[in-house]
């Protein structure tokens, strides 16, 4: 079982109440995206496991629509980076300026500084600006002319990115990539969808409520902390990770921190559904997302984003779950 950090596990009442509140974020978040729920509930786990999300597709499927219906939802405070080639670090970051009245250097912080940060389009800009996010991503905090700061809390990157086929885009590192818990493909809406979309937005565009608010979603991510996981289902996990490592079509498989962040998304996703407890099939629903955009392939196969799916998936039908036998 997992401690939590009051040393009990979340109650049915506790989840119970939590489950409402994210059904209000969720119903008013697709007032304003129309597309799958799906997407939706996958931004919640990620919210409810303190991860960051990588949402890509190709331009125009309503990617920042939906991360800023999402963040109006959520009653925070939010800012939207846009990234573009010419953009610098000190832009993401902030920096210290000088008061010429003065003669004295204050601080200026970026947009970084918020409890969501919308980085649109991450991959058009070069990497030494797309890792600026990245001591802000794993430690909640930046560094600044080798002052410290700490960020808001909660902190979630929700980042855009286009296919990086497309002109004018740079792949992210890979450092920077097993930062974002999850991966959500944004594809083309169905027919019936679209439809919709036309007519919702035919006049003027519906805006999201808030519902939450910073202490609330720090509460939430309490409960969602407090999750009962079963012994075998972290060996589950390792076993899964472990199998993408010796695939013979992946240079370096899901990292140790991988494994992580599948059974913390597991525990959100157990709150979204209504549980105290986590379930083999909340550890599968999310072990594409989780680890597919995470696995560094073979140069034979570099780049083939349906590779990375085809061996979790070939992970998920060759690695059981076996529930151990304990003694009475």
């Amino acid at each position: 079982m997992t401690e939590s950090p009051d040393g009990r596990t979340a109650d049915m009442n506790e989840i119970a109440a939590a489950k409402e509140r994210l059904e209000d974020m969720r119903r008013q978040v697709l007032r304003v995206f129309i597309g799958s729920s799906r997407v939706t509930d996958l931004l919640l786990t990620a919210l409810l496991a303190k991860g960051h999300v990588l949402l890509e597709g190709v331009p125009g499927v309503a990617k920042t629509t939906l991360a800023k219906a999402f963040s109006a939802a959520l009653g925070c405070t939010m800012r939207r980076i846009q990234f573009t080639p010419d953009l610098l670090p000190a832009d993401i970051t902030g920096t210290y300026v000088l008061s010429p009245k003065e003669g004295t250097f204050s601080l200026r912080p970026g947009p970084v500084f918020a409890n969501l940060v919308l980085a649109d389009e991450i991959n058009r800009a070069p990497a030494k600006t797309q890792s600026a996010l990245l001591e802000a991503m794993q430690e909640q905090q930046v560094t600044i002319e080798g002052d410290r700061f700490e960020l808001p809390k909660p902190f979630v990157v929700v980042a855009t990115q286009n296919p990086i086929d497309l002109e004018g885009t740079y792949p992210l590192p890979e450092a920077q990539i097993d930062r974002f818990m999850l991966r959500v493909a944004v594809g083309y809406p169905t027919h019936k969808d679209e439809v919709l979309m036309l007519q919702t937005h035919n006049a003027a565009s519906p805006r999201a409520h808030a519902v939450l608010s910073a202490d609330d979603v720090l509460a939430l991510q309490n409960i969602a902390a407090r999750v009962h996981v079963e012994e075998d289902l972290f060996d589950y996990v390792v076993n899964l990770s472990g199998f993408t490592r010796m695939h013979a079509r992946v240079a370096l498989g899901a990292s140790p921190r991988a494994s992580l962040a599948l059974v913390q998304a597991a525990k959100g996703a157990a709150v979204i559904n209504g549980r105290n407890y986590v379930t083999p099939d909340d550890i599968r629903s999310l072990a594409g997302p989780v680890l597919a955009h995470r696995l560094i392939l073979v140069p034979e196969v570099e780049g083939d984003d349906s590779v990375r799916e085809q061996v979790v998936e070939e992970a998920l039908s060759k690695v059981s779950y076996r529930r151990a036998v304990r003694a009475v």
